[in-house]
């Protein structure tokens, strides 16, 4: 297991970049602590497939350093980094058992076969495949042969860290929960350091300690689910971060303050401002509706009720033609039609100008 340090790191792929927007992964400076689990979120594009493939060591970065355990890799070739990563699609051996393909590793490196069987037999524990230790790989789903690529990985134990380059992109659902509550447990007992590329913000929220956010080869935020969640740092994260995405509603400065005649709610106005665009942001969650006016910062009449079990989506205009959505367990209670009145905590409403978090709601 390693420390690994981003240090400036940042690659193009074309011979001679002449700006930012020749980078597919633009300069970043990261440290991902020993033992968690890290995730990469993002739009396709963004850049977070390079950033695997160069701790990997399969592209060579074109700017900065790359560090484990505060030792320079980054000219070191991907065999001698002792990382294990697993792709997309399950890369397995289809004519050897499952014992055999997780062997393999240790018998490429002249391990001792007494070795080999115990350590086969701790890992096929680990993700309970002792059932199938016997059985042709082809014969098994495609979580478990995802299960027989993990595997590979963790048989050796000098690995720094486990590469997860969208590795449940091919397995329904159900399963996808399963192989992600898998990988908790395996970090958990192993200490393994453990990094998922996601484009799926579900999988990265359930998943990882800490979420690195990306768009245009350029690192957005990184942080705790809890901290992309209730203080999104611009407003890309706040739309990408969070089903439904947080509502993001125009103010404009009058004598002083931040209003909007959708809400009664003002912010202060910043001091010696310049910014053009101003915007109060609040996540769906927040929004606490009741017939009743009564303690309200607004009206809103619903125009659309989504419901997705426990939980509702649902849809209000205000006033001033303002849309914005809520989400609520009471959805049942509720019509489309009805006129609800609106409230929203003074700290979950938080203020954005020009797209970036205002220090004062940090």
């Amino acid at each position: 297991m390693a420390k690994i340090v981003l240090e400036n790191l940042g690659h193009s792929y074309l011979p001679n970049p002449k700006g930012e927007h020749d980078f597919a992964l633009k300069p970043v400076n990261l440290t991902w602590q020993d033992g968690k689990t890290y995730a990469l979120l993002g739009p396709s594009g963004c850049g977070k497939t390079t950033m695997l493939n160069i701790i990997s060591g399969l592209v060579p970065p074109s700017h900065g350093r790359l560090l484990f355990d505060d030792q320079d890799v980054t000219k070191v070739p991907t065999s001698a980094r002792n990382i294990a990563q697993v792709f997309q699609f399950p890369v397995i051996y289809s004519t050897k058992t499952v014992r055999q393909n997780l062997a393999f590793p240790l018998e490429c490196r002249g391990m001792a076969p007494a070795k080999i069987k115990q350590r086969v037999a701790e890992v096929a524990t680990l993700l309970d495949l002792d059932y199938a230790l016997d059985m042709p790989a082809r014969k098994l789903s495609a979580d478990q042969k995802q299960l027989i690529s993990l595997g590979r990985g963790l048989v050796r134990e000098d690995v720094s860290a486990i590469l997860l380059d969208e590795p449940l992109t091919v397995i329904d659902p159900q399963m996808k929960f399963m192989l992600r509550r898998k990988l908790r447990e395996i970090n958990r007992q192993t200490g393994m350091t453990m990094i998922l590329v996601t484009h799926d913000q579900s999988e990265a929220m359930s998943f990882a300690d800490e979420i690195v956010v990306m768009k245009d080869g350029l690192l957005q935020q990184s942080g705790t689910p809890e901290e992309l969640f209730s203080r999104p740092q611009n407003d890309f994260v706040g739309y990408f971060i969070g089903s439904p995405p947080m509502n993001m509603i125009t103010l404009e400065p009058n004598l002083g303050l931040l209003c909007t005649a959708a809400l009664n709610l003002t912010k202060p106005l910043p001091l010696e401002s310049n910014a053009t665009v101003y915007q109060m942001g609040i996540r769906p969650e927040h929004i606490v509706m009741a017939a009743k006016e009564t303690n309200s910062i607004g009206m809103g009449k619903i125009i659309k009720i989504e419901h997705l079990g426990v939980d509702g989506i649902v849809t209000l205009e205000l006033p001033t033609g303002v849309v914005i959505k809520a989400k609520t367990r009471k959805h049942t209670e509720m019509n489309v039609g009805n006129t609800m009145g609106i409230s929203v905590c003074d700290e979950d409403a938080l203020l954005y100008i020009d797209g970036t978090l205002s220090s004062s709601s940090r």
